[in-house]
C-alpha cells in the first residue's frame, strides 16, 4: 500500500518552506521567497514543479498542513492547493488542534510558528521544563513547563541584524557568518571582528537568556534549536542541547496526522 503524502508549509516572513511527508518522515523539502503579491496560479504552478523534482505528482497528495505568520499568504495557497492538487490545506492551530495549552495572556496574539515548534518540542523531548529557539527572521525564546506553553521572548534575528549592520555602515565589508575557529579571540580585520561578533554575540544571548529563563520556570531545562543559523551558532554555544533543523515541519507531520512520538 502506498503511503500517504501531504504538503507542509512553513510560510515565514523571509521565506516560504515546503515540504512533502509521509506520517513516519518528513521527505525532500524546498525554500521559496514568501510572496503575497503571487496568484494563485502562479504559487500552484511552482508547486507542481517542486512536485515534479521531488518526485511526486499531485495525485499523490492527500492534503496539507500549513503554519504561517503573513495571512495574505493563506487565501493564495489555499487556493493553489485546491485548483491544482484537489485537496484541501488545514492551517494550524485553527484547523489542525495542538495538543499544548496555551497560556498566552492574549492566546490568537501567538504566531502560529511559536505553537508548532513549542508543540513539536514538547512531543520529542523527556524533559518537565523545555526551551525552544528558532533563528528565523526574529529569534524566538518559547517557553514550556509540562504540557504549557508558558510564552517567551522575542529578540532580533541573525540575519536582520547583519543585513541591518551592512545596509546603514557603508564601509563595512561582506558578512558571511563564517568562523575561522570556536573558539572567541580579538578579530584581525573588520570581517573577522563583524563574524564573531554576531556568531558569539547571539551564543552569548542564549547562554544568558536560557540561564534567566530556566531560573523563572522553576528546574533544569532542555533546550531545543531550530531555524537556519541553529547549527553554526549551536557550535559555540554550550546552552544549546540539541538542533533540529525539521522542527516545524515535523510538527505539522505529527499534528496532521495525529503522531505522538
Amino acid at each position: 500500500m502506498k503511503a500517504e503524502v501531504i504538503l507542509l508549509f512553513d510560510v515565514g516572513n523571509t521565506n516560504t518552506k515546503i515540504g512533502f511527508s509521509t506520517r513516519a518522515e518528513i521527505g525532500p523539502s524546498f525554500v521559496l521567497p514568501t510572496d503575497p503579491g503571487g496568484t494563485a496560479d502562479s504559487w500552484g504552478l511552482r508547486l507542481v514543479e517542486i512536485c515534479r523534482v521531488a518526485g511526486y505528482s499531485p495525485d499523490d497528495i492527500i492534503g496539507g498542513a500549513v503554519s504561517s505568520v503573513v495571512p495574505p499568504m493563506n487565501p493564495i495557497l489555499k487556493s493553489a492547493v485546491k485548483r491544482f492538487f484537489s485537496c484541501e490545506l488545514s492551517f494550524a492551530p485553527d484547523d489542525i488542534k495542538l495538543s499544548i495549552e496555551n497560556q498566552y495572556e492574549r492566546p490568537w496574539e501567538v504566531g502560529a510558528d511559536r505553537l508548532v515548534t513549542a508543540f513539536s518540542g514538547r512531543l520529542i523531548s523527556d524533559s518537565e521544563n523545555l526551551i525552544v529557539v528558532d533563528f528565523g527572521t526574529a529569534t524566538t525564546f518559547d517557553c514550556v513547563v509540562g504540557n504549557s506553553y508558558m510564552g517567551g521572548l522575542i529578540c532580533p534575528g541573525v540575519l536582520s541584524s547583519t543585513k541591518a549592520l551592512s545596509s546603514g555602515t557603508a564601509k563595512l565589508p561582506h558578512i558571511t557568518l563564517e568562523l575561522e575557529t570556536t573558539v572567541i579571540r580579538p578579530g584581525k580585520s573588520t570581517a573577522d571582528s563583524l563574524n564573531q561578533g554576531l556568531i558569539f554575540g547571539f551564543a552569548a544571548m542564549v547562554e544568558g537568556l536560557s540561564e534567566r529563563l530556566s531560573g523563572t520556570l522553576g528546574g533544569e531545562v532542555e533546550l531545543i534549536a531550530t531555524g537556519g543559523f541553529a547549527t553554526k551558532i549551536a557550535e559555540v554555544c554550550q546552552a544549546i542541547n540539541r538542533v533540529e533543523p525539521t522542527l516545524l515541519l515535523d510538527g505539522l507531520r505529527m499534528a496532521w496526522f495525529g503522531v505522538k512520538e
